[in-house]
């Protein structure tokens, strides 16, 4: 008889390298482990045979990039989505896609279980667990970290018990960082990062330079975009890969994208990462410039409203839900006339706008400027302010009479 299948989201790392022969000793099962290429670079290689050596019968490896920033990366950039005020969201929209794609694998290969490597006091487990819910209800979900059998309660306990079964993995006791890397961003947890009284070290950053040794002259990128998506970087047409990709090696070289911020998990614990998004926090800047350039007042302030809605539904893992594709569609529709030329300069850590045009453009020069012009009559300010403050005035005047 055929033991079950089980496909595990396998990065290479501490923790799903460990479980691929948990997996085998406590469910005795049939492990196969899926790798989704985001965009981790060298991270992929070495994999599969690393996975089949731990113990995997097969491993996917799934080239997502190009789907990861057409249907996950860009609807959040036109959303203008950011957690907490800074966050870019490089990991929580990472895992939806993730686990749809092993949802597939497993109805594909006639898996009943499906398995994840995050912990219980993250968030990813409810992305993870979200998304199968979702996509496949009748799929079994294994989630190690929180199995009564699982007794690796540290990264230290993981560490000694994947020397007991030789199982190879990169991590050392001196850099014990837990990192997600994707074509969009790097982040770096763990360790040292724990105590946030503590400056981040400078070998904490893998994607870009320090400030310190960021170049010492500015750099002027100039990004296309049409209805609200990136098409072109300094003049270049692109696709969605190169382009992200290009705008990664500019801002690497001027420490562009780097946060550090203790941020509130879903669970309800303050947790401190440092991040790098070089590309992606150009892209952030510049199509805020083109926004203001090209969306009336209202719009604007309502989008900005729903922004912060959008980046809860993706911080949370609410991917596939009607309330997501409800806002897609809101942000498609004020997104309409997005299109236009962002010009940046570049420097030490820095974005600053260098110029901004659209065929859309709401700008009216003339209007804007102190000289008087037939399009707008300056007097018609003096009823305007009138009936604005009148409010205001009655309430000043039954204040005064109370005063008194």
């Amino acid at each position: 008889m055929a033991k079950p299948k089980v496909v595990l989201a396998y990065s290479g790392g501490l923790d799903t390298s460990v479980m691929i022969p948990w997996l085998k000793e406590h469910y005795d099962c049939d492990v196969v482990a899926m790798c989704a290429d985001l965009g981790q670079a060298d991270e992929l290689s070495g994999l599969e045979e690393k996975a089949l050596k731990t113990g995997a019968s097969k491993l996917y490896i799934e080239d997502l990039r190009e789907e990861f920033i057409v249907d996950f990366i860009f609807p959040t950039l036109k959303a203008g989505a950011v957690f907490e005020r800074k966050y870019l969201l490089g990991t929580s929209f990472g895992r939806p896609l993730i686990a749809k794609r092993q949802v597939e694998i497993a109805q594909k290969e006639g898996a009943t279980m499906v398995a994840h490597g995050a912990t219980g006091k993250g968030n990813d487990q409810v992305r993870f667990e979200l998304t199968f819910m979702a996509l496949d209800p009748s799929l079994q979900i294994v989630a190690p970290w929180k199995d009564a059998k699982w007794t690796l309660t540290s990264r230290e306990a993981c560490l000694e018990y994947a020397a007991l079964h030789n199982v190879p993995v990169s991590q050392s006791k001196k850099r014990i960082y837990s990192e997600d890397r994707n074509i969009w961003h790097i982040s770096h947890e763990g360790g040292s990062l724990e105590d946030p009284s503590l400056e981040a070290e400078a070998d904490v950053y893998t994607l870009s330079k320090t400030l310190e040794a960021a170049l010492d002259r500015p750099e002027y990128v100039t990004v296309d975009f049409v209805k609200g998506i990136p098409v072109a970087v300094n003049g270049q047409k692109l696709g969605p890969v190169e382009l992200v990709e290009t705008l990664n090696r500019i801002g690497a070289e001027h420490a562009i994208g780097q946060l550090d911020m203790v941020e509130n998990r879903l669970v309800g614990i303050k947790s401190r990462g440092v991040y790098e998004t070089p590309g992606g926090t150009i892209l952030v800047e510049a199509i805020r410039k083109l926004e203001q350039l090209v969306l009336d007042r209202d719009t604007m302030r309502e989008k900005d409203r729903l922004a912060i809605t959008y980046a809860d539904v993706v911080y949370d893992g609410r991917w596939f839900t009607p309330l997501r594709e409800s806002l897609d569609a809101f942000f498609d529709a004020v997104h309409v006339n997005t299109t236009g030329s962002v010009r940046l300069k570049l420097y030490k850590g820095n974005v600053v706008s260098a110029g901004v045009t659209s065929p859309h453009s709401l700008y009216v020069q003339d209007l804007a400027s102190f000289t008087d012009t037939d399009f707008y009559d300056q007097k018609d300010a003096i009823g305007f302010i009138r009936i604005y403050g009148l409010p205001m005035k009655v309430k000043g005047i039954v204040s005064r009479k109370g005063a008194l």
